[in-house]
């Protein structure tokens, strides 16, 4: 606040400052949208940090969620994300058209000894893996049987073996309808006026609670009366081994839920325009969208570009797999065939990217080698380009290798490379020393006869990357008033970080006047556009086009004659 003199010296006064530090947004976070055995159907997406964290709440490679004929198989695109260098992502779990629920609940009866109660249990989303849960309840190595039990709830996987396990100990049906509660889980009274009990598991990956169902009861066998104790052996000794014997599974907790085929895709763009694609507006940030196929089962162009227009809206990228026709061309691709399968629809192709061919990968529970789509290995080198080199280095090129897969679907060669290039598909293909590697660098419109200014995927993910960080740094002007102290704000702030970005290369041009420009004055400004309330600014630069034909010239020298 502004100092009122009063006496001669000097005083001070803190001025704040008027730069707003701008921080560039995040390149490199994927989502993913498909098929998954299990996991939460909801209209909010799950951010998952590493392989463990998908594992733990969508399911790994069990047999649930194996590859099939017309599955989407979104765990492997996850896993290839992350072993090609990914380390962010966000998974919508897909439903089918009408999927809905959690599974059926389980009832199950508590031992004698706890009174007569009953809890329900319900599998925490849909999905057939609700049949591997065993529930044992019992009264082992409790000092107050009357009134206690144990309840434990087992994953078992392949053979039988456990792959996680949950025990709550000690908890108890209390007269007044609320019992004790251990490990977050509590027993409280249902909802009707009797002994049924009702288990809130808030805290569990595996169940939920849920009032007990009127069908699909199991009563585990009444465990062996406890003999009296002996004399100077305490009330709980004496019932150590009440009830130890384990309930066999639960096979109600599982509901099947379809596998997506032809006939009954993926709903990725649901109408209710709040769960698959459009569960991402609830999610900050992404920058590349995958939708896993098979090479069997691949989605339509329609819905394809209409993912790609999303993608448009949120600032992100479409990594798009082959269509299913293209797999079955023989001879190999040309140009007819792939204008005969488009693999994309719609206007917003700058902001997609179409790879070819599929990968081949061995099956970790099986050993059979799958044929997927490109996208998540794709997303995972684009992640690991940009945290090794910046979003405006081409994903492309030797150092662009594809780790974790078997081979490549089809081999292709110079030739068939000159065909798909110049109507921009991107290429994989496999080099002698390097490897399987990414050899195209185009989005969908970047086609020799589009001549677009998005031709190519570094120059369109650096425009956005730009786009999206302004747009958050300059969020503090609103409302501010708009004239010259403002316009000269962002400037400065502004220019402060394009001059950053320059001298990381991510431009072309020797000094930062060659290289961009940002405007905002009384010229671009006028008092009209004051008068409504708008302020604009004008930011341009040069961006790096990577290097996709390096053409050598080599000339003979012949010795000059002597006169």
């Amino acid at each position: 606040m502004p100092i009122t003199p009063t006496y001669p010296g000097v005083y001070i006064q803190e001025v704040q400052s008027s730069v707003h530090t701008i921080v560039g947004v995040p390149t490199s976070v994927a989502a993913f949208v498909g098929y998954a055995a299990r996991g939460p159907v909801a209209d909010t997406p799950v951010q998952v940090n590493s392989w463990a964290d998908f594992v733990r709440a969508f399911g790994g490679f069990d047999p649930s969620s194996q590859v099939k004929d017309a599955a989407f198989p979104m765990n492997y695109a996850v896993f290839l994300f992350f072993m090609n260098g990914g380390n962010s992502a966000q998974i919508v779990r897909a439903a089918m058209p009408g999927e809905g629920g959690s599974g059926a609940a389980a009832r199950i009866a508590l031992p004698p000894e706890s009174g007569p109660a009953e809890i329900g249990l319900v599998a925490t989303s849909p999905g057939t893996w609700g049949n591997n849960l065993q529930v044992v309840v019992d009264t082992k190595n409790l000092k107050n049987p009357a009134t206690q039990f144990n309840l434990t709830i087992t994953e078992t996987g392949i053979g039988g073996v456990s792959v996680a396990s949950e025990s709550y100990t000690g908890l108890s049906v209390g007269a007044g309808g609320l019992g004790a509660s251990t490990g977050g889980i509590g027993i409280t009274t249902a909802l009707a006026s009797s002994a049924l009990m009702n288990v809130d598991t808030a805290n569990s990956n595996l169940t939920t609670g849920t009032k007990p169902p009127a069908v699909g009861t199991y009563f585990p066998e009444p465990p062996p009366k406890a003999k009296p104790a002996a004399e100077g052996e305490s009330a709980g000794e004496g019932q150590s081994d009440a009830g130890a014997k384990p309930a066999p599974p639960v096979s109600s907790l599982g509901v099947d839920v379809p596998v997506p085929t032809a006939a009954s895709p993926l709903d990725v763009v649901p109408v209710d325009g709040t769960t698959g694609i459009y569960a991402l507006v609830k999610a900050d940030i992404f920058n590349m969208l995958c939708l896993p196929t098979t090479w069997k089962q691949t989605y339509p162009p329609a819905t394809l570009g209409d993912v790609a227009t999303f993608c448009a809206q949120k600032r992100a990228m479409l990594i798009v797999d082959p269509p299913t026709a293209w797999s079955q061309a023989t001879p190999p691709l040309t140009f007819e065939t792939v204008n005969g399968t488009a693999a994309l629809g719609g206007p917003d192709t700058a902001n997609a990217a179409t790879y070819y061919p599929n990968l081949l990968v061995s099956d970790p529970v099986t050993g059979a080698t799958v044929q997927l789509g490109p996208c998540g290995a794709v997303a995972g080198v684009w992640a690991s380009t940009d945290d090794a080199r910046g979003v405006w280095k081409a994903p492309a090129g030797t150092a662009a290798a594809i780790a974790g897969i078997s081979d490549l679907a089809v081999h292709i060669d110079d030739g068939e490379s000159g065909v798909l290039n110049p109507i921009a598909v991107n290429c994989l293909r496999t080099l002698p020393l390097a490897g399987p590697v990414s050899w195209g660098a185009r989005t969908a419109a970047g086609a020799d006869e589009d001549a677009s200014q998005w031709k190519y995927i570094s120059v369109r993910r650096t425009a956005l990357f730009v786009e999206e960080s302004i747009r958050r740094g300059t969020q503090w002007a609103v409302f501010e008033p708009n004239d010259e102290p403002l316009w000269s704000s962002i400037r400065l702030n502004i220019g402060a970080f394009m001059n950053s970005l320059f001298t990381q290369g991510a431009f072309q041009g020797s000094t930062p006047g060659e290289a961009y420009l940002v405007q905002c004055d009384a010229d671009n400004n006028p008092q009209n556009s004051i008068d409504l309330g708008i302020l604009n600014i004008l930011v341009g630069f040069q961006p790096l086009m990577p290097a996709e034909f390096v053409i050598i010239q080599i000339e003979q020298l012949v010795g000059q004659l002597q006169g």
